[in-house]
């Protein structure tokens, strides 16, 4: 039994609640990680505020790095003391699975959202011995002690990355720059526009310039959020206040549109300005959530010209292939995370929540 410290969230509201919870021991399946840090996502926010179907009270928490402190006895590929950063969790076996795209495994929506076991239990208990649902993306990171999936788990490389720059690459990082790199395949020389310019536009923004695009076009509402963006490889930048993106972005283009673009803002109106910025043969990746039953609507007419338009779920490739990747782009100074990560302390985490929705923090990292 371990003694945790916890940020919970109860049915009362979309605050968190810091707590002291008590964790079984790991089964042999399990492996027991000590998060050091973990991410805080849009997705987790949602959450908490009853918009997803996970059951309260619960440890949210999916972009966590730590250290392996115990691996259960059928857990294989871990050791004690190694470094690792945890993403979401897949079963495996299926045949997305198996061809290296877990984020499409069938059973995503039980294993991630369901924070539970397979057999319904949960590890983590309160003060008054009531349970408290975990296995959040097979982590619940916002705890200080985790029973985690090995299926989540990706061990980091030999590196002294610190841990507030590991801990955003097991969603929203991967989800923009796997977009860039897999879904669009961005090409030395094309145009790129993102719109949204929060982690997961940014992250888009980053790969592509890894990618050898010449013009990258960067759409948001925060003055701030653009001048980030101009920091790590936006050409151009599109203040989403002032007059319609898509007029702004066609006339920097000459009238052509651009080659590829990045969705990110989860607002069907500015999906459908991620496609109608196309030009003949370009391609469009969706990455925000929209609500549920929104539509996308774009002109039918306009995609005979060879325009095509795709979803993506956190980067489109195994995580233990993308994070690797980036973190050697990162090493050689090309992809500069860092620039858009604030930390604050667990304790924080309230203050971490309306620094985000405010737009104040771009990616909040907080540290146990």
């Amino acid at each position: 039994m371990e003694r945790v410290k916890a940020a919970v969230s109860r049915p009362d509201g979309d605050l968190f609640h810091l707590e002291e919870l008590t964790l079984e021991d790991p089964r042999p399946d399990e492996i027991l990680v000590r998060f050091t840090a973990v991410g805080l996502c849009h997705t987790d926010l949602e959450v908490a505020a009853g918009r997803m179907p996970t059951p309260f009270p619960v440890v949210l928490g999916h972009e966590g790095t730590g250290v392996v402190e115990t691996v259960g006895s059928s857990a294989t590929g871990f050791s004690p003391g190694e470094r690792v950063v945890a993403s979401l969790s897949f079963c495996g076996t299926c045949r997305n699975c198996l061809r290296g795209l877990p984020s499409y495994c069938p059973q995503q929506y039980p294993l991630n959202f369901g924070a539970q076991r397979a057999d319904g239990s949960v590890g983590l208990r309160d003060a008054s011995g009531e349970p408290v649902h975990d296995h959040f993306f097979g982590q619940s990171s916002f705890a200080s002690y985790g029973l985690c999936r090995p299926s989540s788990l990706i061990k980091v490389p030999d590196t002294s990355e610190p841990d507030h720059v590991l801990a955003p690459l097991g969603c929203g990082v991967i989800t923009g720059a796997g977009a860039v790199w897999n879904v669009l395949r961005v090409t030395p020389g094309s145009t790129v526009a993102a719109f949204g310019a929060g982690a997961v536009g940014l992250s888009a923004v980053m790969a592509a310039a890894a990618a050898g695009a010449a013009r990258i076009i960067v759409s948001d509402l925060h003055p701030s959020r653009l001048d980030l963006a101009t920091r790590v490889g936006a050409t151009d930048v599109v203040d989403a206040t002032v007059g319609t993106a898509v007029e702004q972005i066609r006339e920097l283009t000459d009238g052509q549109g651009v080659d590829f673009s990045v969705e990110s803002t989860g607002v069907p109106e500015v999906m459908s300005q991620a496609v109608a910025v196309l030009a003949s043969l370009g391609s469009a990746a969706i990455l925000g959530v929209a609500p549920d039953g929104a539509d996308l609507r774009t002109n039918a007419f306009a995609l005979l010209e060879g325009r095509t338009v795709t979803g993506s779920i956190v980067g489109h490739q195994a995580p233990a292939v993308l994070v690797p990747r980036i973190l050697d782009l990162h090493d050689k100074g090309r992809f500069p995370l860092e620039a858009m990560i604030r930390t604050y302390p667990l304790d924080d985490i309230n203050k971490a929540v309306d620094d985000t929705r405010s737009g104040t923090a771009v990616k909040a990292v907080l540290r146990h």
